[in-house]
């Protein structure tokens, strides 16, 4: 059996691209004009929200932000603007959860107003399976997850390798959020080694950690030589540092 194969020109091959490119314009052009007036001002609703809210985010934690906005009713009747819609709402009803836009056309004093609901997640670290108290965290009982910045009520983690090594307080179900009140980097009544930076000098000596405390808390520790108590940082799993 003899396979025929067709070798097009470089030519042809141009004019099936182009054409091709043309008919895809000409599609998203008649979809737009599928729309009506009252569905283009709602995805503009949509898009002008999306990016207020975008540009209030946190660089440490960035939101997942879906915004969805109620359906104009079709009752309502929207004029002609020559000039393009102005939208408009309140900064300080920007974290909430159902927002009110003001859309307005400046060329014939037409407005009315549109709302929203606003659903943020944050992909953060969770459990991933049942841990029991005093576990010392390893990447296996860890994973990243989409969640509601509504459960979030203590500071969470963004990265695994900021808790590995952690040690958690009490029991906590899978797909859990780790956030900073579960879980301590030492712990109280740690054996820790106590480092005091004096200049270019370190000095160690040993300790005992009265308060639990994650990496960048500040703690009261014991001093086992002196049997004076100081407040250090901590700085890992085994060391906390006094600046003097």
């Amino acid at each position: 059996m003899k396979i025929l194969k067709t070798l097009l020109l470089p030519s042809q091959l141009a004019f099936i691209l182009t054409t091709a490119i043309t008919l895809a314009h000409f599609d998203v052009i008649a979809q737009q004009k599928a729309l009506t007036s009252h569905e283009r001002l709602t995805k503009a609703v949509a898009n002008y929200l999306t990016t207020r809210l975008q540009s209030t985010q946190e660089s440490d934690f960035a939101d997942n932000i879906n915004v969805s906005v109620t359906p104009i009713d079709s009752r309502i009747n929207i004029p002609d603007c020559t000039v393009p819609f102005s939208f408009d709402v309140d900064p300080a009803t920007l974290q909430q959860s159902y927002l009110n836009v003001r859309v307005s056309c400046d060329s014939n004093n037409w407005y009315l107003f549109s709302s929203a609901k606003v659903t943020r997640t944050r992909t953060i670290v969770v459990t991933a399976s049942m841990i029991s108290p005093d576990t010392v965290l390893t990447s296996s009982h860890l994973t990243l997850a989409d969640v509601d910045v509504k459960q979030l009520r203590h500071t969470p983690f963004n990265d695994l390798s900021q808790l590995i090594g952690a040690r958690l307080k009490y029991r906590v179900r899978e797909g859990q959020p780790v956030q900073s009140n579960m879980l301590c980097f030492i712990c109280k009544g740690d054996r820790i080694t106590i480092s005091a930076v004096v200049g270019a000098m370190r000095v160690k000596t040993s300790g005992i950690a009265r308060q639990d405390g994650v990496i960048g808390d500040y703690i009261e520790v014991v001093n086992s030589s002196s049997n004076k108590s100081v407040i250090a940082e901590v700085a890992s799993t085994q060391e906390v540092v006094v600046n003097l």
